[in-house]
């Protein structure tokens, strides 16, 4: 795998002219401009990026491969959208545990589009079960919750996603982290210069911002009963 020396102009040319014509057929026609200028950097990405992850925990992973692998899918699951368009306009690479099946489980985001580009280290709607016990974790051990967020607190990233207005059923609304037990997401995000991801100089920012946020990636593993 060939070392990621960046994205390039030609990478938002293809994301704007597939936001304008994003149909199966205006795809075919650009699908070499789709591998040259999206695959292949993100597949790069990726490679190199693996032993960073592995270096911060040997359960995490960088996976180089087109389909299932980091690269998220471009083609959109339209089964239940209004929203027909078949394809997404940006690019998504997640480094999830060893043990993951899906986009839902702990892990670090990087994202790349026309009007945002951004990385993330947590979990996004993870599913009922795991939800709940991250509630739980904070509910029993408030304190290392607290401890794993002020330990983030150098990598300059922040809390974002979505609540509850009310306290989940079995929760003590008077809890001293009652806001943090509301959450329906536990993701830290930052936002990322679009010129960043034009060079080699994103390895070095990604790898800074993965390291700083390890305490929380911790924390959320212990609470879902993964080893970190």
């Amino acid at each position: 795998m060939p070392l990621f020396t960046g994205f390039s102009s030609e990478t938002f040319s293809f994301l704007a002219g597939l936001g304008y014509h994003n149909e199966r057929s205006w795809f075919e026609e650009h699908k070499s401009e789709y591998e040259r200028f999206v695959v292949n950097p993100a597949l790069a990405l990726i490679a190199e990026m693996d032993s960073v992850v592995k270096a911060i925990s040997p359960h995490y992973r960088g996976v180089p491969k087109k389909m299932g692998g980091s690269l998220m899918r471009i083609y959109r699951d339209t089964r239940f959208s209004r929203d027909k368009t078949p394809y997404k306009t940006n690019i998504g690479i997640q480094f999830r545990h060893e043990s993951a099946k899906d986009v839902h489980a702990p892990g670090w985001y990087v994202h790349l589009d026309l009007s945002s580009c951004f990385m993330g280290a947590g979990t996004w709607h993870p599913e009922p079960d795991d939800l709940n016990r991250l509630r739980q974790a904070i509910a029993e051990k408030p304190e290392s919750y607290s401890r794993a967020l002020e330990e983030t607190k150098e990598s300059g990233m922040t809390l974002g996603g979505e609540s509850l207005v009310k306290m989940p059923r079995g929760y003590d609304p008077a809890h001293p982290l009652a806001a943090e037990i509301r959450r329906k997401d536990f993701i830290l995000t930052t936002d990322l210069d679009p010129a960043l991801y034009m060079s080699h100089d994103l390895i070095e920012v990604l790898e800074v911002k993965f390291r700083a946020t390890a305490p929380f990636m911790a924390w959320m593993c212990r609470a879902l009963g993964a080893p970190f």
